[in-house]
């Protein structure tokens, strides 16, 4: 029971730590380089998906013209079932550079993406969201990454303001980590998944996804992995939001995040083994072994629990039990912005949202096109 109990703690640290460190270590000492063989893209097709989005459409295409940019250009704004006024407003700002596609029934992202990017006219093609705005050098930073033949997506970073609460600041560091081991990803082979909010790729690349996809950012990018092909990292090309992160807001995002994931391992389980790529030991330890963490926590405390007999194993529940009194704390008093409550309230918050996800995912798993569209305050980004 003991050595059941050691593996248990071992695999949650190293879901949470060991493979972020693992990471920046091989990031450190086998560094893969990128070449420069190729000129940057000359023209770049930018994918704006929108359902009812006339409150904040005008103003998000003059960000996107504002960005810089010396080639030719075209903004696809695809209006997903809009009953609103958002294509003709897109249409009212007479730009050259804008199109506007519509459907007339709301269809879901994952199918209004595989429509726009057959309508793209350039080999570049970046995706938008709606709420986020880009920084002016955005496009041409994304676009250094594609001088590699070997490149065949690129991930931004998207910008958040730091939460209020407590318990969100445990978020804020969650999601901190999470940039730095894109980071090191890139660093060492590739990121697996881009930000929804800012990320290109090449279009002759583009396999179409299944209309209920929910990541399509962690998908897309993985079937051009799975070519052969690098994702990259480029945290100088980003996109700003506006809305904080609050617990309960991260909570809604990340629950959908999440069973996503689930969606995804169904769908496409060999990513998980050797023979599908060599991105499959990353994808394991990136995805896979955090979806476990919260099943193994329970694991851990009744493991725990029956092999009480010696100092060390009552050592290790006190240390469990304490661990939880703090989390539980930064939990009930949201407010209390002491990082020895907020960080663990935020990790527990974290893993209690992933086991919903589960039951949610088997639950709605024939229906989540509708249950799981994302909200118009939902923050575009994987960082599960």
């Amino acid at each position: 029971m003991l050595l059941l109990l050691l593996l248990t703690l071992f695999a949650i640290v190293y879901a949470q730590i060991g493979y972020p460190c693992l990471m920046g270590l091989l990031a450190r000492v086998r560094p893969r380089p990128v070449r420069v063989e190729l000129p940057p893209p000359d023209g770049v097709s930018i994918i704006l998906c929108v359902h009812n989005g006339a409150a904040g459409i005008q103003q998000r295409l003059q960000n996107l013209l504002e960005c810089q940019w010396e080639g030719t250009r075209e903004i696809l704004v695809f209006c997903d079932g809009c009953d609103d006024a958002t294509a003709a407003l897109a249409e009212r700002l007479g730009h050259p550079d804008v199109r506007v596609l519509s459907t007339p029934s709301r269809r879901g992202k994952a199918a209004a993406l595989n429509d726009a990017v057959r309508q793209a006219r350039h080999s570049f093609v970046a995706f938008a969201d709606l709420r986020q705005t880009f920084h002016p050098a955005a496009l041409q930073n994304l676009a250094l990454a594609f001088r590699d033949p070997a490149v065949g997506a690129v991930s931004g970073l998207l910008e958040i303001a730091p939460s209020a609460s407590g318990a969100g600041r445990g978020v804020d560091l969650y999601w901190k980590i999470e940039r730095k081991l894109r980071e090191w990803e890139a660093a060492f082979d590739s990121v697996i998944g881009c930000t929804g909010a800012i990320y290109a790729i090449r279009r002759e690349c583009y396999q179409d996804i299944p209309p209920d996809t929910i990541l399509d950012d962690v998908v897309i990018p993985m079937q051009i992995a799975q070519k052969g092909l690098r994702i990259l990292y480029a945290p100088k090309a980003i996109a700003y939001d506006p809305q904080q992160l609050s617990p309960d807001r991260e909570k809604a995002r990340k629950l959908r995040t999440l069973v996503g994931n689930y969606q995804m391992l169904e769908r496409h389980p060999a990513w998980m083994f050797p023979w599908s790529g060599r991105l499959w030991w990353q994808f394991v330890s990136h995805k896979t072994a955090r979806l476990a963490v919260p099943w193994l926590m329970v694991a851990a405390i009744l493991f725990n629990l029956l092999a009480v007999k010696t100092p060390l194993v009552w050592a290790l529940l006190i240390g469990q039990a304490g661990c939880y009194t703090l989390a539980l704390t930064g939990c009930a008093l949201p407010r209390l912005r002491n990082r020895l409550v907020s960080i663990p309230a935020g990790f527990l918050m974290l893993q209690w949202t992933c086991a919903r996800a589960l039951l949610a995912y088997a639950r709605h798993r024939g229906n989540l096109l509708r249950l799981w569209s994302p909200p118009p305050d939902a923050a575009a980004r994987s960082a599960c």
